[in-house]
């Protein structure tokens, strides 16, 4: 994917002067961040072959928990006002035992994970409106807004920390026991228990680093914002799929890189961008997404099959 970022870059230079500025490549990074989070989260729980759904909704509840307890006129003058540092720990323990939730869910209780990942979702979204009495939360505090607002000589503390979390992900993929194991499940399942995987213990933790991760995003999308909003993470999931499956990460598991999820999501925030500045209307750029599906699904079946040897019908 990145010839094709770099032959995008080059086409939005053209099309619209202002894409190729400092600025707006900055900005371009600080807006993926919240997504590629998101999606690196996603990649934890795919590589083992199993969906969670649920992350969309932990990217909105988690933060907005977080904000409720530090804003004392919160949920009708029944905030807690707890100190600003906490925000991070509340928002991070509150994904992570979502996180545990679903993996109790899917592990010991045997339920389908589209299913039960679908059904917390909804239950999330409903959550987010109840705690908040339906309103948002402005100004939470800096300290809690930290990691989304502040920046570093010029470049924002979020994409600093997307690089980390990738970085240091990237390297327990490839090179940590924990991370072959996520490959060895997702590609054969029973022949990870026969090698001496706790197949079930790796799946469970998958769950909770997914959700982690999805609430370090919202905490930084609610960092960029300034305020916790009851829509906040709504729709990233089809972006988070989109992404993986654009950096050839594989939904029946076992195959898929940090490197190639980075390539997806820098894709999907270069072609938004553009067509933001190009003055597509938004509907389109929504659309555009399904497309950015499709096409590198089909593309990778028609190499697949030329890999494989075997020839496509026409």
């Amino acid at each position: 994917m990145y010839p094709v970022i770099l032959l995008l870059v080059i086409v939005g230079a053209v099309v619209a002067p202002r894409f190729a500025t400092a600025t707006n490549l900055v900005n371009i990074l600080e807006q993926i961040s919240v997504l590629g989070l998101t999606t690196i989260g996603l990649t934890f729980v795919v590589l083992i072959g199993r969906l969670d759904l649920s992350l969309e909704g932990v990217v909105g509840f988690a933060p907005m928990v977080a904000a409720v307890a530090l804003v004392p006129a919160a949920m009708g003058g029944l905030g807690l006002e707890l100190p600003g540092w906490t925000g991070l720990f509340v928002a991070l323990g509150i994904a992570g035992l979502i996180g545990w939730f679903n993996g109790f869910m899917v592990v010991k209780v045997g339920l389908n994970p589209f299913i039960s990942t679908l059904g917390l979702l909804v239950l999330l979204r409903g959550g987010v409106l109840i705690i908040s009495n339906g309103r948002s939360i402005y100004s939470p505090g800096k300290e809690f807004t930290f990691l989304g607002a502040e920046k570093i000589a010029g470049v924002p503390l979020s994409v600093v920390v997307f690089i980390i979390v990738a970085t240091v992900v990237g390297l327990i993929f490839k090179y940590h026991r924990y991370g072959r194991a996520l490959y060895a499940i997702g590609g054969n399942e029973e022949a990870a228990r026969a090698a001496g995987i706790n197949v079930d213990k790796v799946i469970w933790s998958a769950f909770v680093f997914a959700a982690l991760l999805g609430g370090l995003a919202g905490v930084l999308m609610t960092g960029r914002l300034d305020s916790a909003v009851t829509t906040q993470g709504q729709g990233i999931i089809f972006s988070a799929f989109a992404a993986a499956v654009i950096g050839g990460v594989s939904l029946g598991g076992g195959r898929g890189t940090i490197v190639g999820v980075v390539s997806g999501v820098l894709l999907i925030g270069v072609i938004n961008n553009l067509l933001t500045l190009a003055q597509v209307p938004s509907f389109y750029v929504q659309a555009s997404t399904g497309a950015v599906i499709i096409i590198p699904a089909i593309l990778t079946t028609l190499a697949s099959r030329r890999s494989s040897g075997v020839k496509t019908r026409t």
